[in-house]
């Protein structure tokens, strides 16, 4: 007589599946929810963006000469944009500066008066170690409670959720990345899975910037003068 096929009882097919699904919420449902919760605070255009006193520019690298990026470029043009519409009063520049050698937020500095931002409306931050840090010293440091945040399109949402967690009313302006070589803009995009999952930690845990440090009053003075 053949053998009959046999069939596993349903709760040791749950068993087996289970464990899949809590490892899929466990990964994605953060990733989702970053990526949801930024997407919600997206503004199309510069015209869609509604006036708020600050725009806060992320570090995106420098030349070997010293100067802003491409991406760091596009991102410095739009909060040049945004000031020029009226749209903001003053532009808080958050980069890296722990080497004496390499100083993003003047750099970044530079190119914005360079391009008709007067110098006394862009505000330094020197410890902009990554979103989750420059988001936090913005509202704990500098005392911004509304900002927009200018980035690539690819890292806005992560980057308004972030700064939505350290409690900033934020809405999101993404310039371009079509300038990125094809393999590294999907590399980008792909990081900003595991990137999404830990600013998710980020906020849960209320992780410390890399460096704190004691309130500064740059971006009060830049909205009084």
């Amino acid at each position: 007589m053949g053998a009959h096929p046999t069939h596993r009882p349903w709760w040791r097919r749950r068993r087996v599946w289970l464990p899949v699904a809590v490892l899929a919420v466990v990964v994605l449902g953060p990733v989702l929810a970053v990526q949801a919760t930024g997407q919600a605070k997206v503004r199309s255009s510069v015209a869609a963006v509604d006036a708020t006193p600050v725009a806060i520019v992320l570090g995106a690298g420098l030349r070997p000469d010293g100067s802003p990026s491409t991406s760091l470029t596009r991102r410095l043009a739009r909060a040049a944009e945004l000031y020029a519409a009226g749209t903001v009063q003053a532009v808080l520049v958050s980069g890296d500066n722990s080497r004496e050698d390499y100083d993003e937020p003047t750099a970044m500095h530079d190119w914005l008066v360079a391009n008709g931002v007067p110098a006394a409306k862009v505000v330094r931050d020197y410890a902009g170690f990554d979103t989750h840090d420059t988001c936090r010293r913005a509202r704990r440091v500098f005392g911004v409670e509304a900002a927009v945040v200018v980035t690539q399109d690819y890292h806005v949402r992560r980057a308004a959720f972030s700064c939505a967690a350290a409690g900033i009313d934020v809405q999101g302006s993404g310039v371009s990345s079509a300038s990125v070589e094809p393999s590294k803009a999907v590399m980008y995009r792909v990081r900003e899975l595991p990137a999404s999952w830990k600013a998710a930690l980020d906020a849960v845990v209320n992780r410390s910037p890399v460096y704190l440090g004691d309130p500064e009053p740059g971006v009060r003075d830049a909205l009084a003068g």
